[in-house]
């Protein structure tokens, strides 16, 4: 049995043949001339159909001299934040007639960071968006040229240097969080945190600033990683502790795994401890009990990042940031301490 055969992408000259015309008037065709036939003009758009005809973005662009290209670099692509970001900026891109080139940063090692960013950059790329949740993110960004148009997209309210940002204010989230469970009532929070990625937790950063504010212990922080499992082990040591009454966790994940783990236990959720998230991840509204939770507007995020580097593609020499704050969705999961 013979193996079979590669597929090729069909070209102008393909569908040329198939039309009867020459290649200029198929280019004059695509390119939206009012100097063809009508006739002609029909019989190429026919030829593009049949042949699933698509023409090269790349090479259309270094004709026109437009480049309609944009690349973003980023690392855990499959995480929650990192995808809806992603689909922000692609949604935001499609609408506006650009296409979108996505490159995976491995790590932060300078291997990862310099092959990621000539992949980025080996193409006709018109700027770059980086997203900067972890330290390959920071490090990308740091290794991209000066003359590139560059957005950077993360957590914060502000960003020292040069390059635009848009940015979600996670420390007025988490300071949020953790007073809105002191008005409850609770005495203190306890806060499981993920890992800081190289630069400073805004969510741990606001959990501390409303402790200190109120003038409450500050319990040590519990460091995990960012999935459920981490939290149902933290769960596994706090369930046997009295003192422990409102906890905010890190991620909705991290949430998760720890309301299991109190349930496994016998430890009820709210009646005995209070849990707050962050994220507001779509299946955390189902929960039982559903989750309450900081809602980051991912999508959102990605869409303003996008603006931000079409204003500095188009040429604009100052672009302000652009901060977002996340609100706090109250659902079952906390409640006044009893007694």
């Amino acid at each position: 049995m013979a193996p079979p055969q590669a597929y090729r992408a069909p070209v102008l000259a393909d569908v040329a043949k198939a039309a009867g015309v020459s290649v200029p008037t198929v280019s004059r065709v695509l390119n939206g001339s009012k100097y063809v036939a009508p006739e002609l003009a029909e019989r190429v758009h026919d030829a593009v159909r049949e042949l699933g005809y698509r023409p090269n973005s790349a090479a259309r662009s270094m004709r026109s001299g437009r480049r309609t290209l944009v690349s973003v670099l980023a690392s855990a692509t499959a995480n929650y934040g990192y995808a809806r970001t992603l689909q922000g900026v692609e949604v935001a891109a499609r609408e506006a007639g650009m296409s979108v080139s996505i490159t995976v940063v491995e790590s932060a090692e300078p291997e990862h960071v310099t092959r990621a960013v000539d992949l980025a950059l080996a193409q006709p790329t018109a700027g770059a968006l980086v997203l900067e949740f972890d330290r390959a993110g920071i490090q990308a960004g740091r290794a991209l040229p000066e003359g590139l148009p560059v957005v950077v997209a993360g957590g914060g309210s502000r960003r020292t240097g040069g390059r635009p940002a848009a940015l979600i204010d996670e420390r007025a989230a988490g300071r949020q969080a953790t007073e809105y469970l002191l008005r409850l009532g609770h005495s203190t929070v306890h806060h499981i945190a993920g890992p800081t990625e190289g630069k400073h937790s805004g969510r741990t950063e606001g959990w501390r600033a409303a402790l200190q504010a109120a003038q409450v212990p500050v319990p040590p922080v519990m460091n995990a990683e960012w999935d459920a499992a981490a939290g149902y082990r933290w769960g596994e040591r706090l369930a046997a502790r009295d003192d422990v009454t409102a906890v905010f966790c890190g991620n909705d994940e991290l949430a998760i795994g720890l309301m299991r783990a109190l349930s496994d236990r016998g430890r009820r959720v709210p009646e005995d401890v209070s849990v707050v998230g962050f994220d507001d991840q779509p299946l955390v509204a189902l929960w039982q009990p559903s989750l309450t939770t900081v809602d980051q507007d991912f999508e959102d995020l990605g869409a303003r990042a996008f603006g931000l580097l079409q204003r500095l593609i188009d040429g604009e020499d100052d672009v302000p940031a652009s901060v977002a704050t996340p609100q706090l969705v109250v659902r079952e999961s906390t409640a006044p301490p009893r007694g």
